[in-house]
């Protein structure tokens, strides 16, 4: 099925495939996503997702770890791979020339990863060693609790990396079954963009994956948060000098109808956010509401929000590093003085024009090269089951009226169907 200058089949294993021909250069992209991340795990296994995509990196018996960067490197290519809340995404950026390197080695990494029982120990030490780099920042440490506070039910309470418990205990069966569990066609996107024939590579795609054997469906999740009737505070005390302040809101998943006036709303208020893993360049925050009333005036020393594309409501979160001198109850009353304002008065027709236009930019930004392309697809296609979310971007987001975002910003930014976090310092401790 052709569209927009996009094709998109469904081989009989159940493994989409999307193919967009970019000739601009003599390059293309390659991405399989699986629909698995942090979301999708169970309490003792929470950090799963993430360990598995470190050890798809450690090679099968056609692509021994050691020959799989130099295969890439020697054809000029590179190539990585991301964990995220609701999905774990491979790619391969190479000459067009080359590209079958990487459509075969992700089929086989698909079906045939090793789980080396000493590689896995090998990495064990890896991951806790990177969580033990995240614990040591404040900002990190806060917004992990903040989550274990916002979500009560829903497994969006964890972080991505996992508890460390869990870290210390998983076995190389917990592992292995979760990637037989999740690595399967069916619950795959398969996107290449570049300098290719599309036809020609649908039907390269199907040689390279066709016979690998559909899966049992992964069970969907089904723990929805329930509702919150009042607001959630924390506060996390460790060494330090500086505090800050975190306050998280309620937050419609990407199908809903809502996220794209909350795409405008966080323009306004904090700069716009990017959805794209590598960043995509970036606009500047200094025109914002907040930025205004907290940097401006030197109660913060930054300031910052964030709208997360998700399948499941999520969190509008707002960041904020309190001045030296300055104190957390003071950036929280200033913060929500401005919200305040944004909730009950009107935006200004020029402010809501300004706000639209950095979206429209930052988006533009990043998704010019064939790599973004892939991601932004990928993405689109996981998250909600359809590319073209993607492809109509700009049109949904200059749909967005000023009422649109009048009523929203009423409705998200609800003090009771909030959670606060404070990271107050104890100090500096002595070597």
């Amino acid at each position: 099925m052709a569209k927009n200058g996009v094709l998109k089949e469904t081989l009989d294993n159940g493994l989409k495939v999307i193919v967009k021909e970019m000739h601009h250069a003599p390059v293309a992209t390659w991405w399989v996503w699986y629909r698995v991340g942090s979301r999708n795990e169970l309490p003792g296994i929470t950090g799963a997702s993430h360990w598995v995509e470190h050890m798809l990196f450690k090679g099968t018996p056609s692509y021994p770890a050691g020959v799989l960067d130099k295969t890439i490197s020697r054809d000029g290519g590179r190539w990585n791979a991301m964990t995220w809340i609701d999905w774990t995404a491979y790619f391969e950026t190479m000459p067009a020339s080359r590209i079958e390197l990487a459509i075969d080695l992700e089929a086989d990494r698909m079906v045939n990863s090793i789980f080396d029982p000493d590689e896995i120990e090998s990495e064990r030490t890896v991951i806790l060693s990177e969580r033990s780099g995240s614990e040591n920042q404040p900002t990190w440490l806060l917004y992990e609790e903040l989550l274990g506070a916002a979500f009560r039910v829903h497994p969006y309470h964890h972080s991505v990396i996992g508890h460390r418990v869990d870290l210390e205990t998983m076995s190389r069966q917990d592992l292995y079954d979760h990637y037989k569990r999740f690595y399967v066609p069916n619950n795959a996107t398969a996107v290449l963009v570049g300098d290719v024939d599309a036809k020609a590579i649908l039907d390269l795609v199907a040689e390279k994956y066709g016979a690998i054997p559909a899966g049992e469906q992964p069970a969907e999740v089904k723990s929805h948060e329930p509702a919150q009737y009042g607001e959630r505070r924390l506060t996390v005390n460790r060494e330090g000098t500086t505090a800050y302040v975190m306050v998280a809101y309620r937050a419609p998943a990407i199908g809903d109808p809502d996220f794209f006036p909350l795409v405008v709303l966080d323009s306004i208020l904090s700069g716009p956010s990017s959805f794209n893993s590598f960043g995509g360049g970036g606009t500047s925050n200094k025109t914002s509401r907040l930025y205004k009333a907290l940097v401006e005036t030197e109660l913060a020393a930054g300031i910052g929000g964030g709208v997360t594309a998700t399948i499941d409501p999520y969190l509008y979160s707002i960041h904020a590093t309190v001045r030296t001198g300055g104190t957390p109850q003071q950036v929280e009353e200033a913060i929500d003085a401005e919200l305040r304002r944004v909730a009950s008065e009107s935006v200004t027709k020029a402010e809501f024009e300004k706000a639209r236009k950095q979206a429209k930019a930052l988006f533009a930004f990043s998704s010019e090269s064939v790599t973004n392309q892939g991601m932004w697809l990928g993405m689109a296609e996981t998250l909600i089951g359809d590319y073209t979310w993607f492809e109509t971007y700009l049109d949904q987001l200059m749909a967005v009226t000023l009422d649109d975002v009048s009523r929203v910003a009423a409705q998200v930014l609800d003090p009771h169907r909030r959670t606060v976090g404070w990271y107050v310092p104890t100090g500096t401790p002595e070597a």
